[in-house]
């Protein structure tokens, strides 16, 4: 008798809440490192100062922290109306 209990009770892992929170967590991520990619020189012998900007070196890393953050929180959260 407990073994029907159990398996009518098996679900997603995760709410509906959750995933939509892991994928706002998982494009926070991306644009982070977005933010690091471009720039660097066309021809090898030149040196572009660019690779060194304030946004490659400072923002993305913080911003792609902020993501892997985010995703913690996204799977800790639990939502409020469970069904």
């Amino acid at each position: 008798m407990e073994d029907n209990k159990e398996k009518s009770e098996i679900g997603f892992a995760f709410a509906k809440e959750n995933y939509k929170l892991v994928l706002i967590g998982l494009g926070i991520i991306i644009f982070g490192f977005i933010l690091m990619a471009g720039g660097g020189s066309d021809d090898p012998n030149v040196f572009d100062e660019s690779i060194f900007s304030f946004t490659r070196i400072t923002l993305a890393p913080i911003v792609v922290l902020a993501g892997f953050g985010f995703e913690i929180y996204a799977i800790m959260h639990k939502p409020k109306n469970e069904e």
